[in-house]
């Protein structure tokens, strides 16, 4: 039979014994452990079984530590204590350490996260989680959190990320295939609209109006995200309204292209909030993506 680590008995007896002693009560020690009376006696003959002595005295009307059991429940105690405090020290860390930072889907993967890599490089101290949502960005359970629009209404900490400007976007091939020169050319041609609920997002309406064109628009393919989005224009689809800030590794690429020379400027600005009651980590953290974001 191979040796236990540490050479310890079953974890079950020491426990169900150290709780019997605390209590100087199997009755107690079960109603705690939430098992019965004749299993945490069990598990005490268990235990003396394996030490071959007797830790309690029983009688009739309860038990007694025997001067064994007494030396047993000192040494427990303070091994169970030492467990404690290191385990303490270990949640409080990964406390101080993790920092929450809400956003929505298109932000966190076009934005948000290849940035946090760069973060982990020069502070690999600090956990960064991110609560993905497209219908708000977290609420109270972050501790900051970047959102799309007018950032003098907001109270608290907040920083300006980007103030971007707003292109139409098309792959290669459906730029190829689709010649414009103006911007009633792009209007006749498939157009991806976002259909995202809760947000400012300047649609195409906005957008063409904004150049002074307020005519027909082409309605071909809706969805209500917009990474689906940029992905349909990638797939040949349409065309799409690219925010500078978040497309430009695509353009970069090549996956995307403007299809125009116009661009409108954003009517709202991309702005991170530090929450009440953040840690000195997420404080950090704010700060360095305010000082990074226009890169």
């Amino acid at each position: 039979m191979p040796k236990r680590p540490y050479d310890l008995p079953p974890l079950n007896a020491l426990l169900s014994f150290e709780a019997a002693a605390r209590h100087v009560s199997f009755k107690a020690a079960a109603a705690e452990l939430n098992v019965t009376p004749a299993a945490v006696s069990h598990q005490v003959k268990s235990l003396e079984q394996d030490l071959k002595c007797a830790l309690f005295h029983r009688h009739h009307r309860g038990v007694e530590l025997t001067e064994i059991g007494a030396y047993l429940f000192v040494a427990l105690q303070r091994g169970f204590e030492e467990i404690g405090d290191a385990l303490d020290q270990l949640r409080a860390r990964v406390s101080r350490a993790s920092v929450t930072v809400g956003a929505t889907t298109a932000m966190s993967a076009l934005w948000l996260t290849p940035r946090l890599a760069q973060f982990w490089k020069s502070h690999p101290h600090i956990s960064v989680s991110q609560i993905v949502s497209d219908t708000g960005q977290g609420g109270g359970d972050c501790d900051l959190s970047i959102h799309y629009g007018d950032m003098s209404q907001e109270t608290g900490s907040c920083r300006a990320l980007f103030h971007d400007r707003i292109s139409a976007l098309g792959s290669p091939r459906f730029a190829e295939q689709n010649r414009m020169e103006t911007i009633e050319d792009l209007a006749a041609l498939p157009l991806i609209h976002l259909d995202s609920a809760g947000t400012d997002w300047t649609d195409w309406q906005d957008w063409f109006a904004a150049l002074g064109y307020r005519g027909a628009l082409r309605n071909a393919h809706r969805v209500n995200n917009y990474v689906i989005a940029l992905q349909a224009a990638q797939d040949d689809m349409g065309a799409v309204l690219g925010w500078e800030g978040l497309t430009r590794s695509f353009v970069e690429s090549g996956r995307l292209e403007k299809l125009l020379p116009e661009t409108v400027s954003s009517p709202r600005v991309y702005f991170v909030k530090l929450h009440p009651h953040a840690s000195e980590q997420a404080k950090l953290v704010f700060k360095w993506l305010a000082d990074v974001s226009g890169d």
